[in-house]
């Protein structure tokens, strides 16, 4: 079994809590633009996310998938059982906390089997589930890339080639950059799962290339610094679409790459409690990101009652309180309901297939 890849995690985690930021601040003191670090973060987070998902998923299963019925289902059994039951308990949440409730028949059913992120991919109840249906979407190509990769590259080649062409179409042609990103259309075909499958395709790429090769820690470093610079400091302005269409969705998309090209290889260790934390995070990182807006909505309504009833509340005790409860919640969420399905999963996927 491959080692786990904790230096992963440190990014993982950090890339969670810089989308609850964003979230938690947006909601807090405002909207943010173009050319502010945590509107970077907001929208990239996600493409991190992406990324990390592609490059771990090679790493465990690029040697050992083979183009056969077992090892496939093995994988998508695993798959299922990872991601549904927290989408299931997030989805719900949503409905009693954001719509009191009140839910249309269809748009449940298409959330809670996952079929959304395939038909309906901008119809997500919980706060950025679009991203968990588009993560589906990339679960059905991942057995696509290992076959190709294995059996022909030149076959692999002008896939990778197809799927960065698209990846171009939606940034220069589909997502449109004199309209902000909230306007109608715009965030539809932003979330669509085949404008976001070359983020998860890199991942894979990074392994496949990057594996057998042995950088210098000083050029690793170089490599992060640099992803990081060029992801604050590249000049856009205006409208947080400006960061997501034309050159700059490229060159941001680079940058996010070369950060994540750090992490994998640098393989640094940071010390004690800090390194614990940053691991703990980073696998609670499912739980942070689907959680994090049902607890800020749920001290809405706590403070709410306390101002009316009682005292005021300064709006920031609600911004700080929402952080230490969802990565309280988060932590026990991950460690007795994740972890149990994970098992689980793993469970049924050894039952089924010795049979």
């Amino acid at each position: 079994m491959n080692e786990r890849l904790y230096n992963l995690d440190y990014l993982r985690g950090l890339a969670a809590s810089g989308i609850m930021l964003f979230h938690y601040m947006s909601k807090t003191f405002g909207e943010f633009n173009a050319e502010s670090f945590m509107g970077r973060v907001g929208l990239y987070g996600v493409s991190v996310f992406y990324v990390l998902s592609g490059l771990t998923l090679f790493y465990v299963y690029h040697d050992k998938m083979k183009p056969a019925l077992h090892d496939v289902g093995d994988f998508f059994i695993k798959r299922v059982f990872r991601i549904m039951p927290l989408l299931w308990l997030a989805t719900i949440a949503s409905v009693f906390c954001f719509n009191g409730g009140i839910f249309e028949w269809k748009k449940l059913f298409l959330n809670l089997t996952g079929i959304f992120g395939f038909v309906a991919w901008d119809q997500g109840i919980a706060v950025g589930v679009w991203s968990i249906g588009n993560e589906l979407v990339f679960y059905v190509f991942f057995p696509i890339f290992v076959l190709l990769s294995k059996r022909s590259r030149a076959l692999f080649a002008v896939f990778v080639i197809a799927v960065f062409a698209i990846y171009c179409f939606y940034a220069f042609y589909m997502v449109i950059d004199e309209l902000p990103f909230k306007a109608k259309g715009q965030q539809y075909n932003y979330v669509n799962p085949l404008n976001q499958l070359f983020l998860f395709l890199s991942g894979y790429l990074i392994g496949l290339i990057l594996r057998p090769i042995m950088i210098k820690p000083i050029i690793n470093t170089i490599i992060l610094i640099a992803g990081l610079l060029i992801f604050v400091l590249y000049p856009v302005h205006g409208d947080r679409i400006h960061l997501v269409a034309d050159f700059p969705r490229l060159i941001l998309t680079a940058a996010c790459i070369m950060v994540c090209i750090g992490f994998y290889k640098l393989r640094f260790h940071l010390p004690g409690i800090v390194d614990r934390a940053l691991k703990l995070l980073g696998e609670a990182s499912y739980s942070v990101y689907l959680l994090h807006m049902i607890v800020f909505q749920l001290t809405g309504f706590i403070f709410e009652y306390i101002r009316t009833h009682f005292f005021h509340v300064p709006e920031f005790v609600r911004f700080f309180s929402s952080i230490i409860l969802t990565f309280v919640l988060s932590y026990f969420v991950y460690q007795y309901f994740e972890k149990y399905f994970i098992k689980l999963g793993k469970k049924v996927s050894a039952s089924l297939i010795s049979k």
